[in-house]
């Protein structure tokens, strides 16, 4: 190959180098901001969402009750739910820390901590789903990023190409230099192609939308009332705690 013919090499191969290169790093650069944002997400969902159901659970305290909230609400299974909690000192203390309740007796200011809890949960569950919706959304735009980098950029023809143009060079500094890049039996193609990102289902829960407070206060009131008589002693123990 002669001088010219090198250069010429390089500088072709260079240029589909930096565009193959500068469209996927600006989708790499998506996909980082993704695992960010469902990062935060996570982290919402800890602060918020499980801490919220914590406190239900421990309020009501007893299997059949956590269950037979979970049928009323819509909340099809007990999502965050580890029997310790019902045990756990420690988490009790952490859960109750600085929560206060309205009412004029101690029946009233559970059955009223119990209602607050699940209000509060249902606004949470809501802000989730939104911020869910749009991390759907950002997923499926870089899915269609990536289909359409590569209905524009076929990494099996540029390939080809690449190697139609000397297939025997070897030089280090050439770009995508064919045939290189094996490792463990993974191509140089595998190792550049691009991937979306998982599922959100593997990072983030599927939580079902919940059933407003307006619509079940009544039936919640009631299960509250059956929940405080066999929870009295423990309710009055969390107030005392939370007030440390």
């Amino acid at each position: 190959m002669t001088d010219i013919a090198k250069i010429l090499t390089y500088e072709i191969k260079k240029e589909l180098a930096d565009r193959y290169f500068g469209f996927r790093k600006l989708i790499e650069q998506d996909k980082e901001k993704l695992e960010k944002q469902i990062r935060h997400a996570t982290l919402t969902i800890e602060q918020r969402i499980c801490l919220d159901l914590a406190r239900i659970y421990i309020l009501l305290g007893d299997e059949k009750m956590i269950q037979e909230f979970l049928d009323l609400t819509g909340l099809e299974k007990k999502i965050f739910y580890d029997p310790y909690l019902l045990e756990s000192l420690t988490i009790r203390k952490r859960v109750f820390q600085g929560v206060r309740s309205s009412g004029f007796t101690m029946a009233s200011r559970y059955k009223n901590l119990l209602l607050d809890s699940y209000e509060t949960l249902v606004k949470h569950v809501a802000i989730y789903h939104q911020d869910f919706g749009e991390l759907l959304e950002a997923r499926e735009t870089i899915e269609e990023e990536i289909k359409l980098f590569y209905r524009k950029h076929d990494l099996g023809n540029i390939m080809s190409f690449l190697r139609s143009l000397d297939y025997s060079s070897s030089s280090a500094a050439a770009p995508l230099v064919p045939g290189s890049g094996l490792t463990h039996g993974v191509s140089l193609e595998d190792k550049l192609r691009v991937t979306p990102p998982n599922p959100l289902d593997q990072s983030l829960p599927i939580i079902p939308r919940l059933i407003p407070l307006s619509q079940i206060r009544r039936p919640l009131k009631r299960l509250a009332a059956r929940a405080y008589k066999l929870r009295v002693e423990r309710f009055i123990d969390l107030q005392q705690k939370s007030e440390e």
